[in-house]
Protein backbone atom coordinates (compact mmCIF):
# COMPACT_ATOMS: atom_id res chain seq x y z
CA UNK A 1 0.00 0.00 0.00
CA UNK A 2 0.93 3.98 -0.82
CA UNK A 3 0.12 7.14 0.12
CA UNK A 4 -0.78 9.31 -2.94
CA UNK A 5 -3.64 12.09 -4.40
CA UNK A 6 -5.77 11.84 -6.68
CA UNK A 7 -5.20 13.95 -9.89
CA UNK A 8 -8.17 13.56 -11.99
CA UNK A 9 -11.25 10.77 -11.92
CA UNK A 10 -12.72 9.96 -15.51
CA UNK A 11 -15.21 6.88 -16.17
CA UNK A 12 -15.03 5.60 -12.59
CA UNK A 13 -11.47 5.63 -12.68
CA UNK A 14 -8.90 7.73 -10.54
CA UNK A 15 -5.53 8.37 -11.14
CA UNK A 16 -3.25 8.62 -8.06
CA UNK A 17 0.39 10.11 -8.17
CA UNK A 18 2.59 8.55 -5.28
CA UNK A 19 5.84 8.91 -4.78
CA UNK A 20 6.50 5.90 -7.16
CA UNK A 21 4.29 7.52 -10.33
CA UNK A 22 0.56 7.56 -11.11
CA UNK A 23 -1.22 5.18 -10.85
CA UNK A 24 -5.12 3.92 -12.00
CA UNK A 25 -7.16 2.67 -9.64
CA UNK A 26 -10.61 1.77 -8.72
CA UNK A 27 -12.60 2.89 -5.94
CA UNK A 28 -13.06 -0.41 -3.58
CA UNK A 29 -17.00 -1.13 -3.55
CA UNK A 30 -17.02 -0.12 0.60
CA UNK A 31 -16.98 3.78 -0.68
CA UNK A 32 -20.15 3.33 -2.72
CA UNK A 33 -21.82 1.15 0.31
CA UNK A 34 -21.06 4.61 2.27
CA UNK A 35 -22.27 6.63 -0.13
CA UNK A 36 -18.57 8.22 -0.38
CA UNK A 37 -17.44 9.44 -3.82
CA UNK A 38 -13.64 9.86 -3.97
CA UNK A 39 -12.98 13.46 -5.10
CA UNK A 40 -10.02 14.95 -7.37
CA UNK A 41 -7.52 16.58 -4.85
CA UNK A 42 -8.17 13.14 -1.85
CA UNK A 43 -5.75 12.23 -0.15
CA UNK A 44 -6.00 8.38 -0.29
CA UNK A 45 -4.36 5.01 0.12
CA UNK A 46 -3.92 2.99 -2.63
CA UNK A 47 -3.14 -0.95 -2.93
CA UNK A 48 -0.62 -1.30 -6.20
CA UNK A 49 -1.51 -4.99 -7.84
CA UNK A 50 0.42 -6.76 -10.17
CA UNK A 51 -1.87 -9.04 -11.38
CA UNK A 52 -5.46 -7.20 -10.63
CA UNK A 53 -6.93 -3.39 -10.49
CA UNK A 54 -5.20 -1.23 -8.78
CA UNK A 55 -7.40 0.16 -5.40
CA UNK A 56 -8.06 2.65 -3.35
CA UNK A 57 -8.59 1.57 0.42
CA UNK A 58 -8.79 4.55 2.17
CA UNK A 59 -9.79 8.52 1.62
CA UNK A 60 -7.58 10.89 4.50
CA UNK A 61 -9.78 13.05 6.30
CA UNK A 62 -10.48 15.88 3.95
CA UNK A 63 -9.90 19.83 5.20
CA UNK A 64 -12.37 20.77 3.19
CA UNK A 65 -14.77 20.04 -0.50
CA UNK A 66 -16.81 21.77 -2.94
CA UNK A 67 -19.92 20.04 -4.11
CA UNK A 68 -19.47 21.61 -7.48
CA UNK A 69 -17.24 21.39 -8.34
CA UNK A 70 -16.06 17.97 -7.04
CA UNK A 71 -13.08 19.02 -5.48
CA UNK A 72 -11.16 18.39 -2.23
CA UNK A 73 -8.33 20.01 0.07
CA UNK A 74 -8.00 22.94 -1.99
CA UNK A 75 -6.09 25.94 0.12
CA UNK A 76 -6.32 28.75 -2.45
CA UNK A 77 -9.60 30.01 -4.62
CA UNK A 78 -8.61 32.94 -7.03
CA UNK A 79 -11.85 34.67 -7.81
CA UNK A 80 -11.19 36.03 -11.17
CA UNK A 81 -13.40 39.03 -12.61
CA UNK A 82 -12.56 41.25 -15.66
CA UNK A 83 -12.95 45.06 -15.66
CA UNK A 84 -14.26 44.53 -19.05
CA UNK A 85 -16.08 42.02 -21.39
CA UNK A 86 -17.21 40.86 -19.16
CA UNK A 87 -17.50 44.30 -16.64
CA UNK A 88 -16.89 43.60 -12.78
CA UNK A 89 -20.14 42.21 -10.59
CA UNK A 90 -19.75 42.72 -7.19
CA UNK A 91 -21.98 40.15 -6.29
CA UNK A 92 -20.73 37.81 -8.16
CA UNK A 93 -17.65 37.88 -6.43
CA UNK A 94 -19.12 37.92 -3.37
CA UNK A 95 -21.51 34.82 -4.02
CA UNK A 96 -17.89 33.31 -4.96
CA UNK A 97 -16.41 34.24 -1.93
CA UNK A 98 -18.81 33.79 0.69
CA UNK A 99 -18.86 29.77 -0.59
CA UNK A 100 -15.36 29.53 0.10
CA UNK A 101 -15.41 31.64 3.41
CA UNK A 102 -18.22 28.87 3.94
CA UNK A 103 -15.59 26.05 2.89
CA UNK A 104 -12.88 27.18 5.24
CA UNK A 105 -10.74 27.85 1.48
CA UNK A 106 -9.13 31.17 1.30
CA UNK A 107 -10.35 33.51 -1.51
CA UNK A 108 -7.64 35.12 -3.56
CA UNK A 109 -9.80 38.13 -5.61
CA UNK A 110 -8.06 38.67 -8.90
CA UNK A 111 -8.80 41.90 -11.82
CA UNK A 112 -7.83 41.05 -15.09
CA UNK A 113 -7.18 43.11 -18.13
CA UNK A 114 -6.65 46.42 -16.11
CA UNK A 115 -4.80 47.20 -19.43
CA UNK A 116 -7.81 47.50 -21.63
CA UNK A 117 -9.69 49.45 -17.93
CA UNK A 118 -7.30 50.73 -15.79
CA UNK A 119 -9.86 52.05 -13.68
CA UNK A 120 -9.72 49.30 -10.96
CA UNK A 121 -8.89 51.30 -7.76
CA UNK A 122 -12.71 51.05 -6.67
CA UNK A 123 -12.95 47.54 -6.52
CA UNK A 124 -9.51 46.93 -5.56
CA UNK A 125 -10.19 48.98 -2.27
CA UNK A 126 -13.22 47.82 -1.47
CA UNK A 127 -12.10 43.58 -1.44
CA UNK A 128 -8.21 44.79 0.29
CA UNK A 129 -10.14 46.92 2.65
CA UNK A 130 -12.41 43.75 3.99
CA UNK A 131 -9.36 42.07 4.44
CA UNK A 132 -8.81 39.68 1.23
CA UNK A 133 -5.30 39.74 -1.41
CA UNK A 134 -6.14 41.39 -3.56
CA UNK A 135 -4.62 41.39 -7.44
CA UNK A 136 -4.52 43.57 -10.18
CA UNK A 137 -3.56 41.40 -13.63
CA UNK A 138 -2.31 43.18 -17.03
CA UNK A 139 -2.60 40.72 -19.46
CA UNK A 140 -0.59 42.37 -21.75
CA UNK A 141 2.37 42.97 -19.47
CA UNK A 142 2.22 40.12 -17.62
CA UNK A 143 1.45 42.58 -14.11
CA UNK A 144 0.38 40.55 -11.21
CA UNK A 145 1.29 37.27 -12.16
CA UNK A 146 4.59 37.04 -10.28
CA UNK A 147 2.69 37.54 -7.15
CA UNK A 148 0.00 34.63 -8.07
CA UNK A 149 2.74 32.47 -8.56
CA UNK A 150 4.07 33.33 -5.10
CA UNK A 151 0.69 31.75 -3.68
CA UNK A 152 0.54 29.08 -5.44
CA UNK A 153 4.11 27.54 -4.32
CA UNK A 154 2.97 24.47 -2.64
CA UNK A 155 -0.72 24.60 -2.52
CA UNK A 156 -3.79 23.17 -4.25
CA UNK A 157 -5.68 25.66 -5.70
CA UNK A 158 -8.77 26.52 -8.12
CA UNK A 159 -9.50 29.48 -10.59
CA UNK A 160 -13.22 30.71 -11.08
CA UNK A 161 -15.14 33.38 -12.22
CA UNK A 162 -17.22 33.89 -15.12
CA UNK A 163 -17.23 33.17 -18.95
CA UNK A 164 -14.70 35.31 -20.52
CA UNK A 165 -12.84 37.23 -17.42
CA UNK A 166 -9.12 35.86 -18.48
CA UNK A 167 -9.15 32.56 -16.56
CA UNK A 168 -7.03 30.59 -19.27
CA UNK A 169 -5.03 33.42 -20.60
CA UNK A 170 -3.91 34.18 -16.59
CA UNK A 171 -2.84 30.47 -16.49
CA UNK A 172 -1.22 30.29 -19.62
CA UNK A 173 0.71 33.57 -18.57
CA UNK A 174 1.59 31.27 -15.18
CA UNK A 175 2.69 28.47 -16.57
CA UNK A 176 3.11 28.87 -20.91
CA UNK A 177 3.64 25.08 -21.12
CA UNK A 178 -0.58 24.44 -20.18
CA UNK A 179 -0.91 26.48 -23.51
CA UNK A 180 -0.96 23.53 -25.20
CA UNK A 181 -4.26 21.55 -22.94
CA UNK A 182 -6.26 24.88 -23.39
CA UNK A 183 -5.19 25.81 -26.78
CA UNK A 184 -5.33 22.61 -28.96
CA UNK A 185 -5.61 19.13 -28.86
CA UNK A 186 -3.40 18.02 -26.21
CA UNK A 187 -1.56 14.15 -27.37
CA UNK A 188 -1.03 13.80 -23.51
CA UNK A 189 -4.26 14.80 -22.15
CA UNK A 190 -6.85 14.14 -25.06
CA UNK A 191 -8.80 17.07 -24.84
CA UNK A 192 -9.16 20.76 -26.38
CA UNK A 193 -10.04 24.27 -25.85
CA UNK A 194 -13.54 24.47 -23.71
CA UNK A 195 -14.00 20.38 -24.36
CA UNK A 196 -13.20 19.21 -20.46
CA UNK A 197 -15.81 16.94 -19.02
CA UNK A 198 -13.69 16.15 -16.00
CA UNK A 199 -11.50 17.55 -13.56
CA UNK A 200 -7.94 17.35 -12.95
CA UNK A 201 -5.15 18.55 -11.22
CA UNK A 202 -2.20 20.04 -12.62
CA UNK A 203 1.28 20.84 -11.34
CA UNK A 204 2.36 24.45 -11.05
CA UNK A 205 4.70 26.30 -9.53
CA UNK A 206 5.35 23.54 -6.98
CA UNK A 207 1.72 23.24 -6.49
CA UNK A 208 -1.22 22.00 -7.93
CA UNK A 209 -4.08 24.12 -9.99
CA UNK A 210 -7.62 22.27 -10.76
CA UNK A 211 -8.80 22.64 -14.03
CA UNK A 212 -12.35 22.84 -13.31
CA UNK A 213 -14.35 22.43 -16.61
CA UNK A 214 -17.92 24.46 -16.10
CA UNK A 215 -16.86 26.27 -12.39
CA UNK A 216 -19.10 28.83 -12.23
CA UNK A 217 -22.01 30.86 -10.06
CA UNK A 218 -24.22 28.56 -11.37
CA UNK A 219 -22.99 25.47 -10.65
CA UNK A 220 -22.02 26.64 -7.14
CA UNK A 221 -25.68 27.74 -6.66
CA UNK A 222 -26.85 24.25 -7.76
CA UNK A 223 -24.97 22.47 -4.89
CA UNK A 224 -23.87 25.25 -2.18
CA UNK A 225 -26.52 26.55 0.25
CA UNK A 226 -25.22 28.49 3.39
CA UNK A 227 -27.75 28.61 5.87
CA UNK A 228 -29.00 32.14 6.58
CA UNK A 229 -27.36 31.71 10.15
CA UNK A 230 -24.16 31.08 8.69
CA UNK A 231 -24.08 33.51 6.12
CA UNK A 232 -22.62 37.06 8.45
CA UNK A 233 -19.92 34.53 9.31
CA UNK A 234 -19.01 34.22 5.69
CA UNK A 235 -18.45 37.83 5.28
CA UNK A 236 -14.94 38.73 7.64
CA UNK A 237 -15.33 41.82 7.55
CA UNK A 238 -18.18 41.70 9.72
CA UNK A 239 -17.49 39.23 12.32
CA UNK A 240 -15.76 41.68 14.67
CA UNK A 241 -19.35 43.47 14.83
CA UNK A 242 -21.79 40.34 15.15
CA UNK A 243 -20.93 39.89 19.17
CA UNK A 244 -21.90 43.76 19.15
CA UNK A 245 -25.38 43.98 18.15
CA UNK A 246 -28.26 44.59 20.58
CA UNK A 247 -29.59 41.48 19.58
CA UNK A 248 -26.94 39.73 18.90
CA UNK A 249 -28.49 36.02 18.64
CA UNK A 250 -31.69 37.42 16.36
CA UNK A 251 -29.84 40.01 14.34
CA UNK A 252 -30.42 39.83 10.66
CA UNK A 253 -27.73 42.69 10.06
CA UNK A 254 -29.88 44.50 7.71
CA UNK A 255 -32.80 47.07 9.19
CA UNK A 256 -32.16 45.42 13.21
CA UNK A 257 -32.19 48.17 15.47
CA UNK A 258 -28.80 48.37 17.28
CA UNK A 259 -27.05 46.46 14.53
CA UNK A 260 -23.15 46.91 15.00
CA UNK A 261 -23.14 45.85 11.17
CA UNK A 262 -25.13 48.13 10.03
CA UNK A 263 -23.61 50.64 12.17
CA UNK A 264 -20.21 50.08 10.64
CA UNK A 265 -21.51 50.29 6.73
CA UNK A 266 -22.96 53.86 7.51
CA UNK A 267 -20.04 55.02 9.37
CA UNK A 268 -17.82 53.68 5.62
CA UNK A 269 -15.81 50.79 7.59
CA UNK A 270 -17.84 48.14 5.95
CA UNK A 271 -18.26 48.56 2.00
CA UNK A 272 -21.84 49.31 0.71
CA UNK A 273 -21.72 47.07 -2.09
CA UNK A 274 -20.80 43.80 0.19
CA UNK A 275 -23.81 44.79 2.42
CA UNK A 276 -26.18 45.01 -0.43
CA UNK A 277 -24.49 41.35 -1.55
CA UNK A 278 -25.26 39.96 1.61
CA UNK A 279 -28.60 41.32 1.56
CA UNK A 280 -29.55 39.60 -1.88
CA UNK A 281 -28.12 36.05 -0.24
CA UNK A 282 -29.83 36.74 3.06
CA UNK A 283 -33.26 37.48 1.10
CA UNK A 284 -32.67 34.34 -1.29
CA UNK A 285 -31.88 31.67 1.02
CA UNK A 286 -33.91 33.37 4.21
CA UNK A 287 -36.52 31.04 3.72
CA UNK A 288 -34.92 27.70 2.03
CA UNK A 289 -36.31 24.73 4.47
CA UNK A 290 -34.09 22.21 5.41
CA UNK A 291 -35.50 19.42 3.36
CA UNK A 292 -34.97 21.27 0.74
CA UNK A 293 -31.13 21.61 0.75
CA UNK A 294 -30.40 17.66 0.82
Amino acid sequence: MTNGIILKGIGGFYYVETADGIFECKARGIFRKKNITPLVGDRVRISVNENAENTIDEIMQRKNFLIRPPLANIDTLFVVSSMVSPAVNTFVIDRLVAVAEHREIEPVIVFTKTDIDPDYKEYYNIYSKAGFKTIVCDNTASGGVDEIRELLKGETSAFTGNTGVGKSTLINLIEPSLSLATGQTSSKFGRGRHTTRHYELFKICGGYVADTPGFSVLDIEKGETIRKEELAYCFREFVPYLDECRFAVNCSHINDKGCAVKKAVEDGIISQSRHNSYVQMYNEIKDIKEWERR
